[in-house]
This record gives structure tokens, sequence and C-alpha cells, in this order.
């Protein structure tokens, strides 16, 4: 696999905190769902739910929801980050998601991303390199194919 960099992008979380994405995001190993559509929520609602269990097992490891809007709609942000802030009442999970409001052609390009009509799940190190990533609905066998990397990650840490 030819290795990747999540681009650097910018945006704020729920709780209004400004993010230089990746170098921002606090775990030595990030879980970040990409979802581009309302619609696509109950797939990140899906993973988020899978998920649980492996991030809260490894305190090295952060999850966020990256939702990914045009730019265009960066001058309404206050009323969509206020609808999504107003929907979340969990802190930690509103501290975790950043909308980015960007260039997303440029956004996709850079991440060999095709098409908006599904959500991306990639598991970034501190620096933005892409370690792993899916596409599309939670399967047994994406999760453990997750939890192999993260097991030979902290067998790597051991050894350091």
């Amino acid at each position: 696999m030819i290795s990747q960099k999540f681009p650097e992008v910018e945006g704020d979380n729920l709780e209004r905190r400004h993010f230089k994405l990746p170098y921002d995001l606090e775990g030595d190993l990030n879980l970040v769902i990409i979802p581009f559509k309302r619609i696509q929520q109950s797939l990140v609602d899906e993973w988020t739910y899978a998920l649980h269990p492996i991030y809260a097992q490894y305190d090295f490891l952060y999850l966020y929801e990256i939702p990914t809007l045009s730019s265009g709609y960066r001058f309404v942000s206050f009323m969509i980050d206020g609808g999504m802030r107003a929907g979340i009442p969990d802190r930690e999970t509103r501290n975790h998601t950043i909308t980015l409001y960007i260039n997303k052609t440029k956004f996709k390009k850079a991440l060999n991303i095709n098409t908006e009509d599904t959500i991306y799940i990639m598991l970034l190190d501190k620096t933005g390199e892409i370690i792993w990533r899916t596409e599309g609905a939670v399967t047994t066998e994406k999760v453990e194919d997750l939890t192999n990397i993260l097991i030979n990650y902290t067998k790597q840490m051991d050894v350091k």
C-alpha cells in the first residue's frame, strides 16, 4: 500500500475549539469518521457503537467524527454547528466532533475519495499518516482488521 497522509485542513469542534488537522488530534493514534451527508449519521452511529469497546481499551487512541461540508456553507456554520451541538447532549462527543467547511474537491482528491455516497473511516498516526482505512457500513471483518492493526501497534510500542 502506498503511504498516504491526511491533508492539512482546519475546523472547529462543537465546543468551539479550533483544530488544525491532522496535527491537533489528541491521540497517538486517531480514528476519524468522515461523513459528507446528514443522512449518513446512522452509519456514523453504527461505527461509533462498534468502535467504542476498542477505543475505550486504549489510552493512546481517540475517535473523531469529522462532518465535511463545502466551504459555501461557512456563512451558515453557526446554524449548522448549533443544530448539531443541540442534538448531541454528550460533551465528550461534542469535543470530538470537528466540522470542516472546506474545498471538498481538493480534500477528496487528497484522500482518494471518489464518492460522497458513503462514509470513510481512517486510522491516523500522530503525523497524519493513514495506517488503515475503510468505507461504508460496519462489518465484523472490518472491526477485526482494525483490532489486529491496533494489537500489532501495541506490540511495537512494547518493543520500543
